[in-house]
């Protein structure tokens, strides 16, 4: 216990050694700090009074030499700017007169500028009422070409009636036919029983007629058979009969369009010169009336030999394909309507040739008609007169 007492004490005083210790130092460092912060402010208040006077003298000696810069520049423009005044006024006097022509050169295009302007005014006012015109023009050919279909219809009914007349007095002709093949085999029949009593009673023959008969019901068989020909022939004209086909075609390079199937099934180019024509990257592009535009594209290795025709064929055709035959496996057919055209593109962009089928409507022709009646009244000749007069009558309703 007085061990542990002496060493706490020992402690203690070792403590308050230590703190003294260290007041003393932090007294010193006060001091020593205040000692230097003095010599630092003498060193610095010494340097700056030093920099002044240098930085006095060198600004000095600046000034000296910018000014005496500064003298030498003015003299230097004052000189030039009396050079590029004397120039200036040399130039001016020598350009007066180029300023007065070209015044007098404004002036002039002035004046044309003003009578150019009332010449555009003009042509505007004229390009105006021609535009008025052309959509007044466009209206009436609307208007025509309305009233054109209309009676485009009405003529095809009337065709229409007419075929059906013409169907049934044919019908009732060949009901009457039959009726006068019938009374000839009767007639011829009598007779050869007339001829019989004749022979038996050993009396003056009649005139022969089985030879009349049988040549008026060859001739009526034969008309008959024509007749029923034509009707069907125009039957199977229909609508075409009131049409013609226009072709329009153009090119501007080796290969051309030669034709275009009217019922779509295939296209077909030619190439008109003595070299191969590669057709990479060509197209074809089809229009038909208001439907979208659709587009063909050549195979990348396909080549058109010189003076050689290719045919591209729509699916539905069954074609194979070959050196000069090719499928448009994406389209069954070309179309068809009134109007188609094909542009060939090449791959520049270039249209190179061009085809164009047109249906145009024209007036059906009398004489055919009139050739058919004719055939008619001659056919008849041959029959009895009681059966010849009621043919004319028939016909005479048909005209």
């Amino acid at each position: 216990m007085l061990r542990r007492v002496d060493l706490e004490n020992h402690m203690k005083t070792l403590q308050e050694q230590m703190t003294f210790q260290k007041r003393l130092h932090e007294d010193e460092l006060k001091e020593a700090k205040s000692v230097h912060e003095s010599r630092i402010t003498e060193i610095e208040s010494g340097r700056r009074s030093e920099f002044e006077s240098k930085l006095l003298d060198a600004l000095q000696g600046l000034r000296k030499q910018q000014e005496e810069q500064i003298k030498g520049y003015k003299e230097e423009l004052e000189q030039t700017f009396s050079a590029k005044m004397e120039n200036a006024q040399l130039s001016a006097a020598r350009n007066s007169d180029f300023a007065n022509a070209a015044r007098e050169e404004l002036m002039e295009t002035k004046l044309r500028v003003d009578t150019l302007t009332s010449q555009v005014n003009q042509y505007q006012s004229q390009n105006v009422a021609l535009e008025n015109r052309i959509k007044e023009l466009q209206e009436l050919l609307d208007y025509d070409r309305d009233l054109y279909r209309r009676h485009m219809a009405e003529k095809e009914k009337e065709i229409e009636q007419a075929q059906q007349q013409t169907q049934a007095q044919l019908e009732e002709y060949e009901h009457l036919l039959d009726v006068k093949l019938a009374l000839d085999l009767e007639i011829s029949s009598y007779r050869k029983m007339l001829e019989g009593e004749e022979q038996r009673l050993k009396l003056s023959p009649s005139p022969p007629s089985h030879s009349t008969a049988t040549q008026a019901t060859s001739q009526g068989r034969r008309f008959l058979h024509g007749k029923k020909r034509k009707m069907k022939e125009a039957k199977e004209r229909g609508h075409s009969a009131g049409f013609k086909t226009v072709h329009h075609a153009s090119s501007s390079g080796n290969v051309s369009i030669e034709e275009i199937d009217a019922a779509g099934q295939f296209v077909r180019l030619k190439n008109n010169s003595d070299e191969d024509q590669p057709l990479h990257g060509w197209a074809l592009r089809r229009h038909l009336g208001s439907v979208s535009d659709v587009t063909y594209k050549f195979p990348s290795l396909f080549t058109l030999q010189a003076g050689q025709v290719v045919t591209i064929w729509g699916a539905a055709a069954g074609v194979s394909p070959g050196p000069s035959d090719l499928v448009w496996k994406s389209q069954m057919s070309w179309g068809a309507g009134d109007s188609i055209g094909v542009t060939l593109i090449t791959d520049d962009g270039e249209e190179l040739a061009e085809r164009k089928i047109m249906h145009v409507p024209r007036a059906e022709e009398s004489s055919e008609q009139d050739d058919d009646y004719e055939e008619i009244t001659g056919s008849e000749i041959e029959f009895p007169s009681r059966t010849k007069r009621r043919r004319k009558k028939k016909c005479c309703l048909v005209s």
